[in-house]
């Protein structure tokens, strides 16, 4: 009981970080003390004040202002980038591992070869021959992320598939849709929760990653990434610059990170206890 008291703490807080940062985003408007386009070269590169509590940057654009808005940017491209990468890897992956045979191994293979290059490195090269742009680094990310959760996934199906309770499944007379339906997506829910509530904030740190180099939002649109690249001559100045867009990334992927974490304790916790009981899906037919 005192352990799942410690869970369900590291899970408010975790939740509560990412729920209070996604609130910011939304209610950016009312929230900014500044618009965080407006320029005023008269105001360039401020310590922190009232007025501008994170200072401003080489443009005189308000640095808080431009991390606010900012959040809308980098979430809404992860959760777009999530949302089709789960559209794509779900059913792949229920087919593969849930079919096998020949079409299992050529998807398998197709995996491995893109697999076989470093993400970072793919995604670079994809934006590099679309073009900079937002749009093209959320089309990338979807294309080199897709393989690792169909790999995820499928191992989970096929591991479900040889449970007992699946054959028992097949010889009461359910139909392959039923039984993925009613059998195999309960048990996968929370592993792809957990494993992707963990990948939510590699996305934001990869959207950051190719916005610093270029390759993502192009300015002047405020994007935490793009406030680093802009902050790189002016660090040693007006370290600020750079510092606080910083913390705002590396905020945002601790709080994926312990949601992760402490989801991954619970799924843990409940197996066991499922294990020990002897409890198994009822088979209906």
């Amino acid at each position: 009981m005192k352990r799942l008291k410690q869970v369900n703490i590291g899970l408010l807080l975790g939740a509560g970080i990412i729920l209070s940062i996604c609130l910011v985003g939304i209610f950016a408007p009312w929230i900014a003390p500044h618009d965080p386009l407006a320029v005023n070269l008269f105001a360039r590169l401020q310590a922190p004040s009232w007025a501008y509590p994170f200072g401003t940057d080489h443009l005189g654009r308000c640095i808080l202002s431009r991390i606010i808005y900012g959040i809308r940017i980098s979430t809404i491209a992860a959760l777009i980038i999530m949302f089709f990468t789960m559209v794509i890897s779900v059913p792949i992956a229920l087919f593969t591992g849930y079919v096998r045979g020949r079409s299992d191994n050529i998807m398998m293979r197709i995996i491995d070869s893109t697999l076989a290059i470093p993400d970072i490195i793919l995604t670079i090269a994809i934006v590099g021959l679309l073009g900079p742009g937002l749009l093209n680094m959320i089309f990338a990310i979807v294309v080199v992320r897709w393989a690792s959760y169909v790999r995820f996934i499928r191992s989970l199906v096929v591991k479900i598939s040889q449970e007992d309770y699946m054959f028992s499944a097949r010889m009461s007379g359910n139909s392959h849709f039923r039984i993925l339906k009613r059998y195999v997506l309960p048990q996968i829910g929370m592993p792809i929760i957990v494993f992707s509530s963990l990948d939510i904030g590699k996305i934001v740190l990869n959207i950051a990653s190719l916005s610093f180099l270029g390759l993502g939002s192009q300015p002047p649109t405020p994007e935490w990434g793009a406030m680093l690249n802009d902050a790189t001559n002016y660090f040693q100045v007006s370290p600020y610059v750079m510092f606080f867009p910083g913390l705002a990334i590396v905020l945002f992927v601790l709080a994926c990170q312990l949601v992760s974490e402490q989801l991954g304790k619970y799924e843990t916790t409940v197996g066991k206890e499922a294990q020990h009981v002897g409890k198994k899906p009822l088979i209906e037919g």
